[in-house]
């Protein structure tokens, strides 16, 4: 209905136009002429020519209506700011060329330099506002909240975590995702599920293996925690390399970078990033006791199992030490045979040892 109606209008319009410009032609070109055939002429002329711009601006209203539908949220939101900050400032400009005392021959020029400025700082408003925009919005919603006392305002402060080819790969992600220790949104750039894809594609076995791991582990991911994965459109095609990009991102989304490469690792740290490299917390999490380390324990109680004497250390660690149970109360020094780490906390095995352990 509303496209019927921009068409009618300017069907209408053209037509009229058509009729009554007749009115305005040269009178040496309507002398000799029938003007009332030639208003119908015209006329005819105005209705076509109307319904045709009619078209175009029907047809451009709604690509440019779907554009702006699809748009983000806060794209949309700050390509409006940019472009009314590019608009006033704009006018600011222009008055000192409003003020000045131009000729009539020139009087032209004002309104050309209006129209230019315009058209000038609007595009520059709305590209800054691509650029810098969402770091604008994150910092405005921290400063809103920073004074605040409600239940759950700092939720918003977690940082998005750009997540890379070979930590998707990996696999360990979804399990650290459903521990609830990487807290946030997951963004994977279309980017990375490109590469994905170019892997899964390859002639190459191993690699063919690898990208449709990834493709599994991101689908396992999606339908596990549809909520929290992102897939950012984002992209740079002057950078050539995935690495690249991914710090690029990472620091126009001032997110966090996921990753177990050791190189990107140090890059993006290098131009101060912040990273989470799952190598480096799976080694901060292995047991600090190894098959064959000694230790200094006092015996406290007897264990579960027969003979069997239990020790705690300064960490609250329980240690079952065999053949503990007649050495209740005494300092004993014991050779660590097994770690076991569970849900509930670490547990240690070990047996008497009948040399001296160092004291921890």
């Amino acid at each position: 209905m509303f496209d019927a109606a921009i068409i009618c209008l300017f069907i209408l319009a053209g037509a009229g136009i058509g009729f009554h410009i007749v009115a305005f032609l040269p009178t040496s070109w309507t002398a000799n002429v029938d003007v009332s055939g030639l208003r119908w002429v015209t006329l005819g002329f105005g209705f076509v020519f109307g319904a045709a711009l009619g078209a175009l601006v029907r047809s451009g209203y709604r690509r440019l209506e779907r554009n702006i539908r699809e748009m983000p949220s806060d794209a949309l939101l700050t390509r409006s700011i940019g472009l009314v900050g590019g608009l006033l400032l704009a006018n600011f400009l222009l008055g000192p060329i409003f003020l000045f005392p131009f000729p009539d021959q020139l009087a032209f020029i004002k309104f050309l330099a209006s129209i230019l400025a315009s058209l000038v700082f609007a595009y520059l408003g709305m590209t800054l506002a691509d650029v810098h925009g969402q770091a604008f919005l994150r910092r405005l919603n921290i400063a809103t909240i920073k004074g605040g006392t409600e239940p759950g305002q700092f939720q918003s402060m977690s940082l998005a975590k750009i997540v890379d080819t070979s930590c998707i790969i990996d696999g360990r992600l979804e399990e650290l995702f459903a521990t609830a220790f990487l807290e946030g949104f997951l963004v994977v750039p279309r980017f990375v599920l490109d590469e994905l894809q170019l892997l899964a594609d390859s002639a190459d076995a191993e690699k063919r293996a690898r990208g449709r791991r990834g493709l599994d582990i991101l689908s396992q991911l999606q339908s596990r925690f549809n909520d929290r994965l992102i897939l950012h459109e984002l992209d740079y095609p002057k950078l050539t390399t995935v690495d690249a990009k991914l710090v690029r991102l990472a620091q126009d989304l001032e997110g966090a970078l996921v990753t177990n490469d050791y190189n990107l690792n140090k890059v993006a740290s290098l131009q101060g990033l912040k990273v989470l490299n799952i190598n480096e917390l799976a080694n901060v999490l292995k047991p600090r006791f190894l098959p064959g380390d000694l230790l200094q324990v006092k015996i406290l109680r007897e264990g579960k199992e027969p003979h069997q004497g239990v020790a705690y250390l300064d960490d609250g660690t329980m240690v079952v030490v065999e053949e503990g149970s007649g050495h209740i109360g005494e300092q004993a020094s014991v050779s660590v045979t097994s770690a076991l780490q569970t849900s509930a906390g670490r547990m240690i095995f070990a047996r008497l040892q009948s040399r001296p352990a160092p004291k921890l």
